[in-house]
């Protein structure tokens, strides 16, 4: 099935670009993810992780 795939894959002009334009995407996704992370504040991070375990907005049935 690999080679039925390859075969076709090969007949389309200019595809060798997709690859390229992914790798792309996939790494500044990942550097852009990096970046926020280190430079997010302390009090923000600590309020997100806090608000699983916040009660006060709960309704009782």
């Amino acid at each position: 099935m690999l080679k039925f795939v390859k075969n076709h894959m090969d007949s389309i002009s200019g595809i060798e670009i997709y690859p390229i334009i992914s790798l792309l995407i996939f790494f500044i996704f990942f550097v852009a993810l990096f970046w926020w992370v280190f430079t997010a504040k302390k009090d923000y991070i600590d309020r997100m992780s806090e608000i699983p375990l916040d009660n006060q907005n709960d309704t009782q049935l």
